[in-house]
């Protein structure tokens, strides 16, 4: 089984000076994880300096890890300008560039949209991901959206787009969907789903999430043929953001029987 975490679940510790990309790549391997899943803001630390993404790939390697998927944010599609849109392009250009140099697998990147539907953005959005799919497959990395923000994150919008563009993954994150719509999306999206963020908040005495069937979810997942790596994203809520990480991963080891 392969298993991940976004570093965005240690934004805190970042933020603190208590973890940098490396302590990340290295703590990743002491737990046990297989793959790397950093967060875009987590790698740009450094990069005035031209060694620096060769430094983070050695550091990868040096462990044995590979890099999954990089979540990307600034770089998404929709912007109500022409120049504003073209701006986002060429973020997005950079870290397709920054993800092949690391070898990632995968890269997340948002539609866009605020207060538009998906409707008002669709033709725009397409063109976007037709435009980055194409970029990013020479380099055997698939782009990736996430039930993340905007219009996508309805689950009774997000498959017109999936359904629309040839290639385009699913980053499924078990939160990410509007209030009282859980039950709906999981099983609707678990058969889109290329990569994943298994999302806790907190856990009871039994190691269980309170909050979301975090076991329903996996296996939704299993039974619609999901065989990818196993992604974590925490959310500690100001709590410990390690144990949250290492109670989620306990947990996801237990539904699948790795233990």
């Amino acid at each position: 089984m392969d298993y991940s975490v976004c570093s965005y679940s240690f934004h805190r510790t970042f933020d603190a000076g208590e973890m940098d990309i490396f302590d990340y790549i290295t703590w990743c391997k002491e737990q046990g994880f297989t793959h790397l899943d950093p967060w875009m803001k987590h790698l740009e630390p450094g990069f005035e300096d031209d060694g620096h993404v060769a430094r983070v790939k050695a550091a990868g390697e040096a462990v044995g890890l590979p890099f999954g998927c990089i979540a990307v944010d600034g770089g998404h599609i929709y912007e109500p300008t022409e120049e504003a849109r073209a701006a986002n392009r060429q973020r997005a250009y950079r870290w397709l560039d920054i993800a092949a140099q690391l070898g990632a697998s995968h890269i997340r990147i948002d539609a866009g949209g605020r207060e538009e539907s998906l409707e008002e953005i669709m033709d725009i959005v397409v063109e976007g991901y037709n435009d980055l799919i194409g970029r990013a497959r020479k380099d055997g990395i698939q782009v990736v959206i996430e039930n993340h923000w905007g219009p996508t994150k309805d689950p009774n919008q997000m498959y017109k787009l999936l359904d629309a563009v040839d290639g385009l993954g699913l980053l499924f994150d078990t939160a990410n969907w509007p209030a009282g719509t859980h039950e709906q999306a999981w099983p609707q999206y678990a058969p889109y789903a290329t990569v994943t963020h298994i999302k806790t908040f907190s856990f009871d005495e039994e190691g269980n999430e309170p909050d979301w069937d975090i076991p329903k979810a996996m296996r939704l997942l299993r039974e619609a043929g999901f065989v990818g790596c196993w992604g974590i994203e925490g959310e500690s809520r100001g709590g410990n953001e390690y144990e949250i990480v290492t109670k989620t991963l306990a947990l996801i080891k237990r539904e699948l029987g790795d233990v």
